[in-house]
């Protein structure tokens, strides 16, 4: 049932305008409704992170903006925790994979790393993207040998628009059901 959600939510935000305000009521509204039910189904498969206030505010084809809130994940000096700049700059690599390529499609973070520039004393938020030709290659070779491997880079911002990190995430696809031809490795 999640799965055949996710299809649908992607399939949805695909075929509507990411640019579209409040001129275009509508298709406002169906986007919005779209970002609500992604956000409930990262909730449903990783609770941790609607505990502590992520959220994502943009998906598209290719594109992916998600937000930590300060508010409870704030360290010893008021600042944002370490641990929640590594939650909102994981799960977009995640949130884009599902959407983009579908739900027979796994993401699994392989690494990560973050350089912290900037304190950040305010919500933080992180723009992924990929290009439509990285996409077509992750989805051949994960057809091909049941697994491609990505790297998303991300900057990390607050709320006046400082870079306060830096991530590079190398991740895993794995197509479900894939079997491999028999005589090959």
């Amino acid at each position: 049932m999640k799965n055949r959600l996710i299809a649908m939510t992607g399939d949805w935000l695909a075929g509507l305008d990411p640019e579209a305000g409040l001129e275009k009521p509508l298709n406002w509204l169906q986007r919005q409704g779209g970002i609500r039910m992604v956000n409930r189904l990262v909730g449903l498969s990783i609770p941790f992170a609607t505990r502590n206030r992520f959220r994502v505010e943009a998906v598209s084809r290719g594109y992916v903006r998600a937000r930590i809130a300060l508010k409870g994940n704030h360290n010893h000096f008021g600042s944002l925790y370490a641990g929640a700049y590594f939650l909102v700059a994981e799960i977009p690599g995640g949130v884009m994979t599902l959407f983009d390529l579908g739900p027979d499609y796994i993401p699994i973070l392989k690494e990560m790393s973050l350089q912290f520039l900037e304190p950040a004393n305010s919500d933080v938020t992180i723009e992924l993207s990929m290009s439509e030709t990285t996409r077509q290659a992750i989805q051949a070779d994960a057809d091909t040998t049941g697994r491609a491997a990505f790297t998303l880079e991300g900057e990390l911002k607050d709320e006046s628009g400082t870079l306060v990190a830096r991530s590079v995430a190398h991740y895993r696809v794995r197509k479900k059901g894939f079997e491999q031809a028999i005589g090959h490795s």
